[in-house]
């Protein structure tokens, strides 16, 4: 850790030091900063009350607490912040901030650049993350996974040895202020997001891609090539790294993996290798999206020396992650389906097609200014006969299906628990319900786990009466 703690010292020497955001990132920066320098002034900044009643933050008296709707007036007075990762630029941009900032995730790069495998996308990055380390971890090596999935590199910061492999989930958030990248580089997509955050769209790829921006030559960049901004994105930017490019389909490239002919074929820095995919491994991932997800995964382990049997089995023992196509059950002979991660139409058009034979979708939450359009013909295309809309983005996409005289039976409900007791009554037996929302959870819910759980609570709720 030792070079993580210099890294950190010449950040914060002779600098008034802040905290802007005190989650559980925020907490994680504050609790390393004191472990070594318990007699720093430091400010933390949060617009919750609430951290001011924090256990952490009881008996420090070198610290100031701003909190409440003013919380940032006095943020120009600090010259060095470590910004966490739910506070906009555009915050910043607001009170004219133009002193040094910092973010763990650039401290943390910077310290172990060249033992992590960085994982980037719109969607599949807590999916494609958690299968990396499972396959890692299951082939004995040592590994430890942060980021995005809820756990701040800092946290684990005495668990890192020299061997250690870092999978590191990286969100738009994490990157847009980083200028250090991972050793190895995974971009799985990038779509329409977040769009409340940045300025525009454009702004949101920018920072999606500073994860291979500041590679050099001896790095990896491994990205969709199926993925058409992405592609664009990689032709007219010149990257240091080597470039791997994986796609469903034969690909030409120096180096490239791919699914073909029911095999994965694979060109790699390491030795060239098949294998027949289908025929060898069971999983419970479904989708193509879901098998595009776990082919950079098998390019990853191969070249950090796996076997191609350590890395099917690490793959066929992968139970995945909740709120992800997560079947709930067969309940009153109806079968139902979480999907509360899909916040953006791509993901739900993706479980549209896995699932299939849908009776009942449930779609809508937050509108975040996304563009329904495409999303709005291909429901009205699809064979669902029935659709429920909620939340504002619901109400969006009601009025466009509306404007089409769609033959849809769709209805708008602006009520979640009412929107779903609708939904159990109005499917059949032996038929499937989808929730995946198309939209954020932030109009109801806390996040897309609240929503997802919410969502499994009511349907054995309205089942069992």
């Amino acid at each position: 850790m030792g070079k993580l703690i210099k890294i950190l010292s010449e950040t914060i020497e002779g600098k008034k030091t802040a905290i802007l955001g005190f989650g559980r990132e925020g907490q994680s920066t504050y609790k390393l900063l004191r472990r070594y320098w318990p007699e720093k002034e430091i400010g933390i900044f949060d617009s919750n009350q609430n951290v001011i009643d924090n256990p952490l933050l009881k008996n420090d008296s070198r610290l100031m607490v701003y909190t409440g709707k003013d919380y940032l007036n006095n943020l120009n007075a600090y010259n060095q912040i470590f910004k966490s990762p739910g506070i906009s630029a555009k915050t910043l941009q607001k009170i004219g901030y133009k002193n040094s900032l910092s973010t763990q995730a650039d401290v943390f790069l910077a310290a172990y650049a060249s033992q992590i495998i960085g994982i980037t996308g719109t969607k599949g990055k807590s999916t494609t993350s958690s299968l990396l380390s499972h396959v890692l971890s299951s082939g004995n090596r040592h590994c430890i996974f942060v980021g995005n999935i809820g756990i701040p590199p800092f946290e684990l910061v005495d668990h890192i040895k020299s061997n250690t492999f870092i999978v590191y989930e990286m969100s738009s958030h994490q990157l847009e202020f980083v200028q250090h990248a991972p050793h190895i580089a995974i971009f799985l997509n990038i779509f329409q997001e977040h769009l409340d955050h940045y300025e525009n769209y454009e702004a949101y790829k920018n920072a999606k891609w500073r994860i291979g921006q500041y590679q050099n030559s001896n790095d990896f960049f491994i990205y969709n090539y199926d993925n058409e901004a992405l592609r664009k994105k990689v032709s007219t930017t010149a990257l240091k790294s080597t470039l791997i490019p994986y796609s469903l389909n034969k690909i030409k490239s120096p180096y490239s993996i791919s699914f073909h002919h029911n095999k994965v074929e694979a060109q790699l820095p390491v030795e060239p290798f098949k294998i027949r995919f289908k025929n060898n491994v069971q999983t419970v991932l479904k989708g193509q999206h879901n098998l595009s997800n776990i082919l950079p995964v098998v390019a990853t382990c191969k070249m950090l020396g796996l076997t191609e049997e350590t890395i099917l089995k690490g793959i066929a023992e992968f139970n995945g992650l909740p709120h992800r196509l997560e079947y709930v059950g067969c309940l009153a002979g109806k079968h139902f389906y979480n999907d509360s991660i899909a916040t953006i139409p791509e993901a739900t058009i993706e479980a549209v097609k896995t699932i299939r034979d849908i009776d009942v979708i449930i779609i809508g939450g937050y509108d975040r200014g996304i563009n329904y359009n495409s999303f709005v013909d291909f429901l009205n295309a699809s064979s669902i006969p029935n659709i429920i809309a909620m939340g504002s983005a619901g109400l969006n996409i009601y009025k466009k299906l509306s404007r089409k005289k769609s033959q849809k039976n769709i209805v708008y409900i602006d009520n979640f628990e009412a929107g779903v007791k609708h939904a159990v009554e109005l499917t059949n037996r032996g038929s499937n319900c989808l929730l995946s929302p198309a939209a954020s959870s932030y109009d109801m819910f806390d996040d897309f786990a609240e929503r997802g759980d919410a969502f499994k609570s009511l349907v054995k709720k309205y089942t069992s009466l």
